[in-house]
């Protein structure tokens, strides 16, 4: 191709009839330009490339050798004396550039017309192909939609583009049209007989991705989508990184952002202990934790194979980075949390363990009180003796009004901190939060179970409402709430709108594939023992205030005196031989607990 190029060159400088003279030079040279060519294309990597996959990447290493070559052969020419006419040498440039480029691209071409041939002729592999709608007409869709070109095993064919970029409709991306916005994808997927939905919008925020979603759960197509820009960072976008959407996509919650510098402050070199630490919101407290450069940190829990899980996990991300012991033992005993403070001496206490599934603690009211109650004062008053710098506590929004034990007990356990704060010099403060999606004991879980068997999925009722926010979230907010402690404080985080239960059973039957009512069915079955209607986050004579994070406010500090709690105490201590004893006890001592009559004896 070198040598055609140069005769080609010389064929249409001199109309197809080559000077003798000329036709010398060549003769004498060719070996030694074909050389010095060659050498150039080998060093720029173009026999490294595989053809069948030749694309705009090779085109430029094509450009970029022939460039260079060109460049060197006149230079060798005047150093020989033996030159061409300069204007050979840019029509050998150019007919280079369409042979070498030409043939490369046209391989691929080849095989791409070979391939289209099978799957025409391929009646079965063409009938099984998915129809795939793409979202998002940026460099994330162009990729994804090359990925899926390419990997003929996927049995999927990008098939329309949807974009809100008024410049970008009515134009195609790699042979695909953008049909329009947001608002065209119910119909053009009834249309275009789409099967599934890619959402490529890496760098999109989460509340414009669930407004899509909602859009796209209208129709019967398959969701997935690309993860956020911050997930992907370092990471170049391919088919691999598609994955199903979840429920967590569809609350359209924004990645929380922390002061790094604020939290490095209080955890930085300290010892840290983490009650509870083998559970939901315990564990990804201890995963947050562990960035931040603690001097120890001590995993406390009762359940040993949660904590032995854990402890696997941070060996595997950290090596021998990170110091932490495992440490089995329950807040309940009082010797076995002193024993814990007397030998590791913590300065931060993260005090997470708590009995938190409603109706079980309705009918075990003496279990939920002495681990929400008195295992919490027992951490409480450790906390105290040793000094400890700060203690954070994780509450709940059912501690508001509670109807249940449950709430009650947590309520108890914030006026224990916010009082005990008074007198001591450890700040005590209370982090308090809705329902966390997918934590141990939560309804999403279970509701994935009933769908996993074919259903009916059970909802307490249609009007049931709740707050909702994912465990990352909800733990890198109680490690920031921590850092703007000053003492008595219950910090509440805001959980955005709240949510139809209903609504969100709805979603999660249509991102498993199924539908409504033919494939699962919503069966209501009533309230359960202490559940409301609507959770609130605030009491009434609390009020509210904002702190330096817009996703953290505070209520006001509890009018009440630690002695006054202690009394409480005693008086419920006195009760727990007997659960209902227990319950009407704590009614009293907790002024804002309704009793529920529905109530289990236990």
């Amino acid at each position: 191709m070198i040598n055609a190029s140069i005769l080609i060159g010389l064929l249409l400088r001199f109309d197809y009839s080559i000077p003798t003279e000329y036709l010398d030079i060549f003769i004498r040279t060719f070996v030694f330009i074909t050389l010095f060519n060659l050498l150039i294309f080998y060093f720029s990597g173009l026999y490294k490339s595989l053809w069948r996959y030749a694309s705009i990447d090779e085109l430029l290493q094509v450009f970029i050798a022939v460039t260079a070559g060109s460049i060197i052969s006149p230079i060798f020419g005047f150093l020989v004396r033996m030159q061409l006419p300069r204007s050979v040498y840019l029509f050998v440039y150019i007919v280079m550039l369409v042979l070498i480029g030409g043939s490369r691209i046209s391989f691929r071409m080849y095989r791409h017309f070979i391939n289209k041939r099978y799957d025409i002729n391929n009646n079965v592999k063409s009938c099984i192909k998915n129809r795939i709608m793409i979202i998002g007409a940026g460099s994330a869709g162009s990729m994804i939609i090359k990925e899926l070109k390419r990997h003929d095993e996927l049995v999927s064919e990008p098939v329309c583009v949807i974009d809100d970029d008024h410049s970008k409709h009515n134009f195609s991306i790699h042979g695909i049209p953008v049909m329009g916005g947001r608002d065209k994808i119910k119909k053009v997927a009834e249309d275009m007989k789409v099967d599934e939905i890619i959402i490529a919008l890496p760098s999109a925020t989460r509340e414009n991705v669930s407004e899509i979603l909602k859009i796209c759960k209208e129709t019967p197509c398959k969701l997935k989508t690309l993860p956020g820009f911050y997930e992907l960072i370092g990471d170049r976008v391919t088919i691999k990184n598609v994955r199903d959407v979840s429920i967590e996509d569809l609350l359209g919650r924004e990645e929380v952002q922390l002061n790094t510098g604020e939290i490095s402050g209080y955890l930085e070199g300290e010892v840290v202990l983490i009650t509870g630490a083998g559970g939901s919101i315990g564990s990804e407290l201890c995963r947050q934790i562990a960035v931040f450069k603690p001097k120890k940190m001590l995993i406390f829990d009762i359940y040993e194979n949660n904590a032995f899980d854990l402890q696997n996990e941070l060996n595997r991300t950290f090596k021998n980075k990170l110091n932490f012991d495992v440490i089995i033992g329950s807040v309940r005993d009082e010797e076995r949390v002193e024993e814990v403070f007397t030998k590791y001496r913590p300065t931060v206490v993260f005090h997470a363990a708590a009995h938190k599934h409603v109706p079980l603690m309705e009918s075990n009211p003496t279990e939920a009180i002495k681990n929400n109650i008195f295992g919490t004062l027992n951490v409480a008053q450790c906390s105290d003796k040793f000094n400890v710098k700060r203690f954070v506590m994780i509450s709940t929004d059912k501690a508001v009004n509670p109807t249940n034990v449950m709430g009650a007990t947590k309520r108890m356990a914030e006026m224990i901190i916010q009082t005990l704060d008074k007198q001591s010099k450890t700040e005590f403060v209370a982090v308090r939060f809705g329902n966390v999606l997918g934590s141990n004991g939560s309804a999403l879980p279970l509701f994935k179970k009933q769908i996993d068997a074919g259903g009916p999925v059970t909802v307490t009722h249609p009007e049931i409402t709740r707050f909702f926010m994912t465990i990352p979230e909800a733990s890198r907010l109680v490690i920031q709430a921590g850092a703007m402690a000053k003492g008595g404080e219950i910090f509440i985080l805001d959980m955005g709108k709240p949510m139809k239960i209903v609504d969100l059973v709805k979603g999660l039957i249509r991102l498993s594939g199924y539908k409504l009512e033919s494939d699962i069915e919503i069966k209501y079955i009533g309230l359960r023992p202490g559940e409301k209607l609507y959770e609130e986050l605030l009491l009434e004579d609390e009020g509210v205030e904002n702190t330096g994070h817009k996703s953290i406010f505070v209520a006001k500090p509890l009018n009440m005196t630690y002695k006054e709690v202690t009394l409480c105490l005693e008086s419920l201590k006195n009760c727990l031989e007997n659960s209902e004893d227990a319950v009407d006890c704590l009614g009293k001592v907790v002024s804002t607990f309704t009793a529920d009559d529905k109530r289990i004896s236990g």
